[in-house]
This record gives C-alpha cells, structure tokens and sequence, in this order.
C-alpha cells in the first residue's frame, strides 16, 4: 500500500528542500557570536540581506506582506527595518533588527517560524520568479551597561 500519490510525494519533497534551504539560509556561517550573547539578558540579532539583482522590491513585499506578522506570531520583537543610503547597497541590501530575552528564546522562534505552513507558503511564492536573497549576515549583539535600549 502507498501512503503518499506522486504528486504529494513531490510536494512534501519540496517542503523539505525549503525547510533544509532555510535553515542552512537562517543559521548558516555568518552568524557572528551567537555563543557568548544573551545567555543571561535581551538578545539582539542585527541582520542584513543582499537580493539578488532586482529582487529588493519583492523582498520588501514579503516582509511586509508575510514576515513581520510571522515574526510577531512566533515571540520575536521587531525592533525595525532600513535601507542604506549608498548608491550601490541601496538597490540590494535591507537590514533589520529583532530581540529576543535569550538565546534560546532565538532558537525557539526561528524553529517554530521556519516550520510554519503559511511562511513556507509565503517563502515558496515568492521564489517563483527566481531567489530573493543571495547573502544573510546576522551579528548577535548584547547592550552595554549604559545602552538606553536593552
């Protein structure tokens, strides 16, 4: 007996790949001191997405439209999103910060957010004309003592 007909075998095939893609996307090697902060107060992760050429629009679209209600869903506080200035890095490049009270509230968020049907509904949309992102840096920081925003 089958469990699965072709065509959800292709389909749940496809979720795997987008759910290994984005993780390995999220958690890749640019994440920078994630070890030594937020163990024992707020986590901030300052992250910075290069589009492929063209794709910064469409970016835009998808965290307007789906992310930043995600986010929210799944207990990470946006804190904001901007563009730079620069001539060149302002037609590819958005950054974005979120916290978090540790790290292993991250760790919890982005699990349950990268597993959410309608994100991979979102994600898998927006990818049909081609890759939004090239390239994710991500800094983990930690306030200082005399920071006005911990």
């Amino acid at each position: 007996m089958k469990l699965f007909s072709p065509a959800m075998r292709t389909g749940l095939l496809h979720t795997i790949f987008a759910v290994v893609a984005l993780l390995s996307w999220c958690h890749g090697p640019a994440v920078v001191g994630a070890d030594e902060a937020g163990q024992d107060g707020r986590l901030f992760e300052l992250r910075t997405y290069t589009t492929n050429e063209g794709k910064l629009d469409a970016l835009h679209r998808r965290f307007r439209d789906h992310t930043i209600g995600l986010f929210k869903k799944h207990g990470m506080d946006v804190i904001g999103f901007w563009t730079p200035t620069d001539d060149e890095r302002s037609q590819n490049t958005l950054v974005y910060l979120l916290a978090y009270p540790n790290l292993d509230a991250r760790k919890k968020a982005w699990a349950a957010f990268l597993a959410d049907p309608e994100w991979q509904k979102a994600y898998a949309a927006s990818i049909q004309g081609g890759r939004l992102v090239k390239k994710v840096e991500s800094v983990f920081l930690k306030p200082t003592d005399y920071s006005p925003l911990k």
